[in-house]
């Protein structure tokens, strides 16, 4: 017959990713012609929490790189980002999200610029980035236990070893109360 014990420990009880593309513009001083360049730089992210649901809040550094004035100057354009993400984190049925569980986030596609344009003397260009979430939390686990399992070791503090038990029944004299008695009489 098995049983049953039931463990409360702190496990993943959520996990998802999601992919996002957001749109965002930058005016330089300049009117542009063409855009020779855009990376992104400094992301900080962070996990939260709030009325059950969990949000990946963040902000990023955007640099554009553009040609001006007929294509025969250059300068760079810079803009800092922030983003707030809704995810909604399946989370598995035995478990809660509570104000105590702890929401990891992890990037796994760095924010990138996948299309940019100049429209009106403006750059105009889309960011794609990929977010890991893991929601830690309180779960309960069963563990199947064997019956009658017994892993207590045995510990005999008097351990002797053969030798020494052999030679004591050696030296044993069995005759020793009948000529205890006769030495006792005899006086």
């Amino acid at each position: 017959m098995a049983y049953f014990k039931e463990i409360v420990t702190k496990a993943v009880i959520g996990k998802g990713k999601k992919t996002t593309t957001q749109k965002y513009v930058i005016r330089p001083e300049e009117t542009p012609n063409t855009v020779l360049g855009c990376w992104i730089i400094n992301h900080r992210f962070n996990g939260t929490m709030s009325q059950g649901n969990i949000y990946v809040n963040g902000n990023y550094d955007v640099n554009v790189w553009y040609s001006y004035d007929g294509d025969t100057k250059t300068g760079v354009a810079s803009g800092n980002f922030s983003y707030s993400d809704k995810m909604n984190v399946p989370v598995n049925s035995s478990s809660k999200l509570t104000n105590n569980s702890e929401v990891i986030v992890s990037s796994l596609s760095d924010p990138n610029v996948v299309d940019v344009s100049v429209e009106n003397g403006e750059i105009q260009f889309n960011v794609r980035k990929e977010m890991g979430i893991e929601v830690v939390g309180d779960t309960k686990i069963r563990v199947n236990v064997e019956d009658n399992f017994d892993d207590y070791a045995i510990i005999d503090d008097e351990e002797v070893a053969s030798e020494v038990l052999e030679e004591i029944d050696k030296e044993i004299n069995e005759d020793y109360l009948d000529e205890a008695i006769e030495n006792k009489i005899g006086e």
